[in-house]
């Protein structure tokens, strides 16, 4: 279902998780449930995914994750405040040690200058008390820059420090 660099990103984070005790969860807007697909398309993933949150709408991300409608409306959901909302809700709804969150504007509207199409944020949280975000701005059709969103989150989360951001270390 997905391409080659896809499923090796997602079988070498799978890989990390194992190898450290790791569990993951998933916070997504713009990715739609692509990145929690892609690596539940790989076999043995059940062993490290605990859940994944599709919270497309605002309404979702505070009822869900517990995002702060204060930082929803002075940030705006595409937001380095609101990915790592996202993660935080994440981990805190879930069993995971790390949750990771993509927020973004997939096109072909909805941009504005100041928040291009193709924005994205990620956002990672650990139990272990870790908080990142990161931002890329990807070009092409809707399809492309969601597929990057996933490739580049998948790099995002495999690049942390798994050590000690297991909940049973």
């Amino acid at each position: 279902m997905f391409d080659s660099e896809i499923c090796a990103s997602a079988t070498k984070l799978k890989d990390l998780c194992i190898k450290h005790k790791v569990k993951l969860a998933i916070a997504e807007s713009c990715t739609g449930g692509l990145l929690s697909g892609a690596i539940t398309d790989i076999s043995g993933s059940s062993a490290v995914f605990d859940r994944g949150f599709v919270t497309y709408s605002n309404e979702s991300k505070i009822e869900i994750l517990g995002v702060s409608e204060g930082f929803l409306e002075q940030f705006g959901a595409v937001s380095a405040p609101v990915a790592e909302e996202m993660a935080k809700g994440a981990l805190n709804n879930s069993n995971a040690d790390v949750a990771i969150s993509v927020t973004g504007i997939a096109g072909p509207s909805g941009g504005s200058p100041e928040k291009p199409v193709g924005l994205v944020y990620f956002g990672i949280a650990t139990s272990n008390g870790l908080l990142l975000h990161y931002s890329c701005t990807f070009s092409g059709n809707r399809q492309a820059i969601r597929l990057a969103s996933v490739k580049e989150a998948l790099k995002f989360v495999s690049s942390i420090d798994f050590r000690d951001a297991s909940r049973n270390s």
